[in-house]
């Protein structure tokens, strides 16, 4: 398996990039987020892939983080779910506002992705919601600073990733003290 490439990126479109590794040509397809971190044409780039073989068709999909990488290969695991919705989750949202979007079962936002409906986002918040919430949330929603804030929300019920989802929509102001972002987040679930 192809598990990445450093190259030279020859050209880029909507969809991927064309990547030189040696003198061979390879097509990448990559998330948008992906695609504007390559840099200039004939500049050298740095990949993570996942190579995805079906029957009829070979298809090498970029990415600039194991992160990425990951989320995008939990994603294609879920019935129903290629590559290519993959790719438009991906590209619509960052992997910590789609990992949220998951764990917390938010399913008007998914289903506002191309491609992505309520029955398919229904499935994605079902099958992968356990597994976000312990891989991802935790560690990737709590930043320094707000675990005071997080342990607050879910002694008062919330679970954790609806807790994780109103701190990391807070500002990130040096001069809101604790309780302040706690009756922030209050205010934010209230207005739901």
């Amino acid at each position: 398996m192809i598990a990445g490439l450093d190259g030279t990126l020859e050209s880029r479109s909507a969809e991927g990039a064309i990547i030189k590794v040696g003198g061979v040509r390879l097509r990448v397809f990559m998330p948008t987020s992906t695609l504007s971190a390559l840099g200039a044409i004939g500049e050298e780039v740095h990949l993570h892939t996942h190579l995805h073989l079906r029957e009829d068709n070979i298809a090498l999909y970029g990415f600039s983080s194991i992160e990425e990488l990951e989320l995008f290969r939990m994603l294609i695991g879920v019935t129903g779910v290629g590559p290519k919705a993959a790719l438009a989750m991906l590209s619509a949202m960052n992997p910590s506002q789609l990992t949220l979007a998951i764990a917390t079962g938010n399913i008007d936002l998914l289903s506002q992705v191309p491609g992505v409906g309520k029955k398919m986002a229904s499935r994605l918040a079902l099958e992968l919601k356990g597994k976000l919430e312990s891989a991802w949330v935790g560690a990737a929603v709590s930043p320094e600073g707000n675990a005071e804030v997080i342990a607050a929300l879910t002694s008062l019920g919330y679970t954790h990733a609806e807790a994780a989802s109103a701190v990391s929509t807070l500002p990130d102001s040096p001069e809101l003290t604790v309780e302040d972002k706690i009756r922030l987040a209050l205010q934010q679930f209230a207005a739901r």
